[in-house]
């Protein structure tokens, strides 16, 4: 993990840490700010943070706000925008062969 923080290299840099039963377990560092609004058909986006502070926009809902060691799971098909809100890193999982940017 520590590894992949310091070679992120994009401000949000997502790298797959592991692939178990078709699931990948990956490592979001996100510098900050806003990511593009997307939402993903065939799956739910996990997020869990381990440091800093994470926003979730939900079209059509309130924000979901995360600290370290909370995590909220985003229901496919809802359009969301992860906003970051200081310098953040973010486990996810997501099935393996999925786009991680959404559509």
């Amino acid at each position: 993990v520590r590894e992949a923080i310091e070679r992120a290299d994009h401000p949000w840099y997502n790298q797959t840490l592991i692939e178990v039963g078709g699931v990948l377990l990956c490592l979001g560092v996100f510098a900050g700010g806003e990511y593009h609004w997307h939402k993903h058909e065939e799956q739910d986006e996990f997020f869990y943070v381990i440091h800093g502070r994470l926003r979730i926009e939900l079209e059509g809902s309130d924000p979901v706000e995360l600290a370290p060691g909370v995590a909220f799971s985003v229901p496919r098909g809802m359009r969301h925008r992860p906003v970051a809100l200081e310098p953040t890193q973010v486990l996810m999982i997501e099935k393996a062969g999925v786009a991680v940017t959404g559509d």
